[in-house]
């Protein structure tokens, strides 16, 4: 059928209608269907068959605009193609940690996937202080195996360029290019923030320094193709409970650095740290929960880096240094020294643009829940300093940073004095 948006009526119509969805959501079930959108991008319903909720499904479709802007901001509806692919793949690297996918239709942009409803998008738990013990372990793999799998430390050179040939997804990497490392940092319409931190706005925008870092981060993210990555990956795009975790949202896919992944996941955890110091009023319950967030930041980086490097040493099959390369007298502990350095070059980007990341939170067009949720301005402003401050400091420091233990010490240091 021609392209259409679809509501709470004409989305159930639409899946009793397609063959592939037969056995998820049967035609002669009583479906009904709940607009659950709050996203920046598209349309997402689930939809539920009455006689067995067992039988339900999440159908996401891609809006001709960026919904977050209004349709004065045309945007393209291949999104959800690369959504789909990169839904495909992650479950081949990453099993059981992404929906699986039912149904995709291109000339609708939709794709028709597992509903999670057992599942909580990760950011209000979080600020409920919930504990996630699997959490580490799950996305630590899910970021080793996606990122090295499609790297060229595992697929040869062509089987590499022939992947990312179909992730050149340029209108929502121009999204990131701007509202990540650009239209924050100087005037340009769309931005927002709180009123009572303009001063440190206005400060970032003439901090030469800062400025120069940041240009750096972005021409990381748009030349550094190093492995296919989900570009937007912080805990509103995860949804997990106590024994199970799923990466959503990966239509912003495409072939970036490393780092931008990881770092994304760490700044998260670390705004929801800033976040406590006005929703955890009580001294002893909010150094609790925040002791747990820091030791998530360095416990995900390093099983990250320990699963990563065990991938790589297992299944060093990609032509960038293959086995026979460090087939000479000490060639195997060069070839660690290169692992190395390689992950740590992964590091320093982690660090600058989780740092750039936190910045564009505090002043351009998207801003995160766990902040925005803090109805005082005043206290809101004290989380949104302290963010603007750390996140600085990762920038402009990140290639002295050589530890995540050093990471997480500029927050204990920016955060020592705290008054709120």
């Amino acid at each position: 059928m021609a392209y259409q948006p679809l509501d709470v009526n004409t989305s159930i119509d639409y899946v009793q209608n397609r063959p592939a969805l037969k056995s998820i959501l049967p035609p002669q079930g009583k479906l009904v269907a709940e607009e659950v959108g709050d996203g920046n991008l598209n349309l997402v319903f689930i939809i539920e068959n009455q006689l067995n909720p067992e039988q339900s499904a999440v159908l996401k479709q891609a809006l001709p605009y960026l919904r977050v802007a209004g349709d004065s901001w045309p945007l393209t509806r291949e999104r959800m193609r690369f959504e789909t692919q990169a839904l495909l793949k992650q479950n081949e690297l990453a099993p059981g940690l992404v929906p699986k996918v039912y149904d995709y239709d291109e000339e609708m942009s939709l794709v028709v996937m597992e509903y999670l409803g057992k599942h909580e998008i990760m950011r209000k738990p979080l600020v409920a202080r919930k504990h996630f013990p699997l959490f580490t372990d799950h996305i630590s793999t899910f970021l080793a195996n996606t990122l090295f799998f499609t790297s060229d430390l595992y697929l040869t050179g062509v089987e590499k360029k022939e992947l990312q040939a179909k992730f050149i997804n340029p209108h929502l990497c121009k999204i990131q290019e701007d509202f990540v490392f650009t239209n924050p940092y100087m005037d340009s319409p769309e931005n927002k923030w709180n009123p009572e931190i303009d001063a440190e706005v206005q400060a970032v925008r003439k901090n030469a320094e800062l400025k120069i870092a940041l240009a750096e981060m972005k021409k990381s993210y748009m030349t550094n193709g190093q492995a296919l990555i989900h570009s937007d990956l912080h805990t509103g795009s995860i949804m997990l409970n106590e024994h199970d975790t799923r990466v959503i949202d990966p239509e912003f896919a495409f072939y970036g650095p490393m780092g931008f992944d990881v770092g994304a996941v760490l700044e998260n955890l670390v705004l929801n740290y800033l976040s406590h110091y006005a929703h955890t009023p009580d001294f002893e319950q909010r150094t609790h929960y925040q002791a747990y967030l820091l030791d998530i930041v360095c416990n995900v980086w390093n099983e990250f880096a320990r699963k990563f490097e065990t991938l790589w040493k297992e299944n060093n099959r990609g032509e960038l240094a293959p086995n026979k390369y460090w087939d000479f007298p000490d060639g195997q502990t060069a070839f660690a020294k290169y692992r190395e350095r390689y992950i740590q070059s992964v590091f320093h980007d982690t660090v600058g643009h989780g740092g750039a990341k936190m910045l564009r939170r505090m002043m351009g067009i998207v801003s995160i829940w766990d902040i925005t949720s803090i109805e005082d301005l005043k206290k809101r402003a004290v989380c949104e300093r302290l963010a603007i401050q750390i996140g600085s400091r990762w920038v402009l420091e990140r290639r002295q940073i050589n530890s995540v233990e050093q990471m997480v010490e500029i927050v204990r240091e920016e955060t020592k004095d705290v008054e709120i």
